[in-house]
């Protein structure tokens, strides 16, 4: 009775805790402006390296504290270690937290003077599910993508859910926000960026696409695909080829087979 008890306690502690700074940054979430709850190992262990991220507090079980030693050693940071419910309980029951919870300020906003280099850059079309936009973010990290862009509005928080679907992704590739995507992927084009969107109706093939230049990949939300000024704003359309019954993909799915047709595309034109 006295450790539920004492669990109870430090479960309420944390929660009003995390509620108070969120009440205190409760205005415009889309700005970027309100707290981070990241959850997962691999989430975690990158906010911890990553030294842009002011962290705050961090809990977790013992066994998760031990398996972040190196990233809490390097960061000077010491867990408040608690039991596994109290975890659960913060969290939610079907949440897989693996044994820790980092409270931080969300990452440094990023414009579109980042964009010096030559690698692909993802742009989303009211993509929403937290899910899909991680694994995309996953896929980015993994295919060196220079930035993700989507809009600030009509897009998931930079937090929880899609911070774990990432997998460490967010921490590895920038993230901009933006208030308009049709003026933003014109900038892009007077930037001499070739805007390519996905469609799964387009003439061309994705391996037939020009690679070696600076290129942006499109993507829109499953089932609406690219809204009309997206799609006006894009130089050309293409499509991934499929040749099973199902001829589509799951847009984070699309995503990464776009990106490693780009790597395979240009890795070619090297070795040529």
């Amino acid at each position: 009775m006295h450790c539920e008890a004492n669990a109870r306690a430090v479960i309420l502690r944390i929660r009003d805790h995390i509620m108070s700074k969120q009440r205190h940054h409760k205005r415009d979430q889309r700005r970027n402006n309100s707290p981070n709850t990241l959850f997962g190992l691999h989430a975690v262990e990158a906010a911890l390296f990553n030294p842009a991220r002011n962290l705050h507090r961090l809990y977790a079980t013992r066994n998760a504290a031990e398996k972040l030693s190196e990233a809490l050693s390097r960061r000077n940071v010491i867990p408040e270690i608690v039991e596994p419910k109290v975890i659960d309980r913060l969290t939610g029951p079907d949440t897989v937290h693996q044994g820790v919870i980092l409270e931080t300020d969300p990452l440094p906003a990023q414009g579109l003077d980042i964009l010096t280099g030559n690698a692909p850059v993802i742009v989303l079309d009211q993509i929403t599910d937290p899910h899909n936009v991680g694994a995309i973010l996953r896929s980015c990290a993994a295919f060196g993508a220079e930035a993700l862009i989507m809009t600030a509005r009509h897009s998931p928080a930079l937090t929880g859910t899609l911070a774990k679907a990432a997998s460490g992704g967010l921490e590895h590739v920038p993230v901009i926000l933006v208030p308009n995507l049709a003026r933003t992927l014109s900038e892009l084009g007077r930037q001499g960026f070739l805007r390519v969107g996905l469609d799964g109706k387009a003439e061309n093939r994705i391996e037939q696409l020009e690679t070696g230049g600076r290129l942006v990949l499109v993507l829109g939300a499953e089932g609406k695909g690219l809204r009309r000024l997206t799609r006006e704003n894009c130089d050309q359309l293409c499509r991934i080829n499929t040749t099973g019954s199902i001829a589509s993909l799951n847009v984070s799915n699309a995503a990464a087979v776009a990106l490693h047709a780009v790597h395979l595309g240009r890795s070619s034109h090297e070795n040529s």
